[in-house]
């Protein structure tokens, strides 16, 4: 099955040797988002609230620029330095989405890319 990478200035440019998302077939994988402000490069160095509505402002980028919405979305992983920022960023999440709701899964890592405190990844379906 060919794969067709999707990008978009709207969101951060992939900082390593992947894309911000790949389609195959219907399904859109999108790579982990961690709060970088498309515009600067820089990290958004708030609280986590603010970093985790960074992180779905450039999901949601890159979903427009596939042809999707969130609303499209059937999976989410959520990574977290820290799992009692858990609350704050579920919240965060319940401002993006509504019912019905995307699969998910939230991972308390050790360490994330340029020391963000939050990587958010997700799937979308378009056909």
């Amino acid at each position: 099955m060919p794969r067709e990478p999707i990008s978009t200035p709207r969101a951060p440019a992939a900082i390593g040797p992947y894309s911000q998302a790949v389609r195959a077939g219907g399904v859109v994988y999108l790579s982990g988002q961690i709060p970088l402000d498309p515009a600067t490069g820089e990290l958004v160095q708030a609280d986590i609230s603010a970093e985790a509505r960074r992180v779905f402002d450039n999901l949601t980028a890159v979903c427009e620029a596939a042809g999707g919405t969130l609303g499209d979305v059937a999976r989410v992983g959520i990574y977290l330095t820290d799992l009692s920022d858990f609350a704050a960023v579920n919240a965060v999440m319940a401002e993006y989405f509504q019912l019905p709701y995307p699969a998910r899964s939230t991972i308390q890592v050790s360490a994330l890319p340029r020391g963000a405190r939050v990587e958010i990844d997700a799937i979308l379906v378009t056909g």
